[in-house]
């Protein structure tokens, strides 16, 4: 099973992304805390890419895509032509510093991470590629 969803890069749009989300993962996803969690980690990483890569363009798209290849495994692709962020090379700032700079932001890859199982950045055919993968088991 497989859905699509594309994306204006305006920060108003990600309610849009959130409730696609919900509905496409409706039948398999069991757990709302899973869901959930999936939800904030790509709201997360289509509002990254909206703000750093499309500077909240409303005319640049973003395309998100959930496939469902086994029934406990989902994965969502972000495309976009925008400038290449890959998450795999950000480096995290210790949370020490964030703290003590008393600086807002620097948590979300930290976080995009953790609730993941696998986080790849590539490209495919000239555009980038960031593929999130979870087992919902």
């Amino acid at each position: 099973m497989s859905y699509q969803y594309n994306i204006g890069c305006s920060l108003e749009n990600l309610k849009g992304v959130r409730d696609f989300i919900r509905k496409s993962l409706r039948e398999h996803v069991r757990s709302d805390v899973t869901l959930n969690e999936i939800i904030l980690a790509l709201d997360e990483m289509c509002s990254n890419l909206m703000i750093h890569a499309h500077h909240c363009n409303p005319d640049h798209h973003l395309e998100l895509t959930i496939d469902v290849p086994k029934k406990d495994k989902v994965v969502f692709e972000i495309i976009d032509d925008g400038e290449m962020f890959d998450i795999n090379r950000y480096h995290e700032p210790a949370i020490d510093n964030l703290v003590h700079e008393k600086r807002k932001g620097g948590l979300g890859i930290r976080l995009v991470k953790s609730i993941m199982d696998e986080v790849q950045y590539v490209r495919k055919d000239g555009r980038n590629v960031c593929r999130l993968t979870k087992i919902v088991a």
